[in-house]
């Protein structure tokens, strides 16, 4: 089992991510940046929530130099804790960021190389060099920027927005996603910088399970040992993102891996807070069921017996219990039972129907049988520029009987058409009020007024099911 304490310690701001410091827990603004009000008001809702970090969308050095204001208001009425600005696309804009920020998020997939667009492309080894070498000079002097200002990084690679110079390479594989964080990670070792953290998400929960598994080799393997975000990307809302996410990141987490973590949920980020504490309160627990699930096995099926004082830990704790197996194919059935509930919650479960839909919802989770809409939704942030919350329950209430399709609903295209390789359609954010669709990778009609776009992803499901 993998050993947190062996990791190194990333100083962000007031706080420690790494060694033996407790699992830290953070969220991301949906707020527009450059809006210091909405900000400000968002980011204390999120700290008193228990968020111990904030994530600020950075589009350009407008919203990076806003991150001052952001950062000067809180700390006036007394809020300390450490901002982070998530960059995608313009190198510039982090080493504007690193100024403002305790820390910054950069994206491998896109801090050098150009947005993903899908294309193969032929690279001699000498000529792959000479690529790593831009990388190289263009984060040399961002390091430098952070060193200054005693500001932290997170490597945040995603697996929807790996650059086609990677995936022309590797593939859209989990040694491919390894890489291109290795790849940056080795010039931060190489400039003697150790606050950093590093994230590798996916919303595939056997992708990023597996891929954050082989980052841990890799390091061991070239003995570097910094500490590691978990997530799952594009979760969705509701009961769902809430098992999706305790399926992924509870299986590492039970495994002695992850020294922070966000739930990303397609709701109010301050919601994100409470699941995200009660993960990291059932990891003991977790542990030990694991243990009795596996033991459990035969004929093909866990049998896991436990209770919870509420629903919805008995949600996280089941899926968070079984979901390595599961991942792992240890088996490929489940079945629950409960042993004991407080008698106000009696009413929850006296439906046996209940059990049997949260066995299937998290073998849906873990990749194993579909037996509803599948729905990859992002948490939104400062990009979206429709309302998310809205859009999701509307193509939900219109899909919801599509047993087994995957529709990707996302926010903007910095991973809409990667994560989306997984789904059969997606609703992309062109713009304001402008909406893409997507049949798979493929992008079907541009820049549809948000009024229309939901009838007309319905009548693109509708024309392929009848050809």
């Amino acid at each position: 089992m993998y050993n947190r304490r062996l990791s190194s310690v990333a100083h962000v701001g007031n706080i420690e991510i790494g060694g033996d410091n407790p699992i830290r827990i953070q969220s991301m603004a949906t707020t527009d940046t450059n809006d210091t009000e909405a900000s400000v008001a968002q980011a204390k809702r999120i700290i008193d929530a228990g968020g111990e970090l904030v994530r600020f969308t950075t589009q350009g050095t407008r919203e990076a130099e806003n991150m001052k204001n952001i950062s000067a208001r809180l700390k006036a009425d007394g809020y300390n804790t450490p901002l982070v600005a998530d960059v995608h696309f313009t190198a510039h804009t982090a080493d504007v960021a690193a100024q403002y920020c305790e820390k910054v998020r950069i994206n491998p997939g896109n801090y050098v190389d150009p947005g993903r667009t899908f294309k193969h492309l032929e690279y001699t080894d000498e000529e792959y060099q000479e690529e790593l070498k831009k990388i190289e000079a263009k984060l040399v002097p961002f390091i430098n920027i952070c060193k200054e200002h005693h500001t932290a990084v997170r490597i945040g690679v995603n697996h929807g927005s790996l650059s086609d110079r990677i995936m022309s390479r590797y593939g859209d594989t989990p040694e491919g996603i390894v890489e291109s964080c290795m790849e940056f990670l080795r010039i931060f070792r190489h400039e003697n910088f150790n606050d950093v953290v590093i994230s590798i998400k996916a919303s595939n929960t056997v992708v990023m399970v597996t891929t954050v598994r082989l980052l841990v080799k890799t390091m061991d393997a070239e003995d570097i040992h910094y500490p590691l975000h978990l997530g799952v990307t594009e979760a969705g809302e509701g009961e769902d993102g809430r098992i999706k996410s305790a399926v992924g990141i509870g299986a590492l987490l039970t495994e002695g891996i992850g020294d922070t973590i966000r739930v990303s949920l397609s709701e109010e980020p301050e919601c994100e807070i409470p699941v995200a504490r009660k993960l990291v309160e059932l990891i003991p627990e977790c542990m030990q069921l694991r243990a009795e699930a596996e033991a459990s096995i035969k004929d093909d099926t866990i049998t896991l017996t436990l209770d919870a004082p509420d629903w919805e830990t008995l949600q996280l704790k089941a899926a968070m219990a079984v979901g390595g197996l599961l991942i792992d194919r240890k088996a490929t059935k489940l079945q629950l039972a409960v042993s004991s509930w407080p008698l106000a919650s009696q009413k929850q479960i006296a439906n046996s129907q209940k059990l049997k839909s949260l066995e299937d919802a998290i073998l849906q989770a873990a990749r194993i049988k579909f037996t509803k809409t599948e729905y990859i939704s992002c948490p939104g942030c400062g990009r979206t520029l429709y309302n998310l919350q809205e859009t999701i329950a509307k193509i939900k209430a219109a899909t919801k009987d599509l047993v087994g399709l995957k529709i990707g609903i996302m926010g903007c295209i910095v991973n809409g058409p990667g994560e989306m390789a997984d789904a059969d359609y997606g609703y992309v954010g062109a713009g304001r009020g402008k909406i893409s669709l997507y049949r798979a990778k493929e992008c079907i009609e541009k820049n549809i007024p948000e009024a229309e776009a939901v009838d007309r992803l319905l009548e693109l499901i509708r024309k392929d099911k009848e050809h």
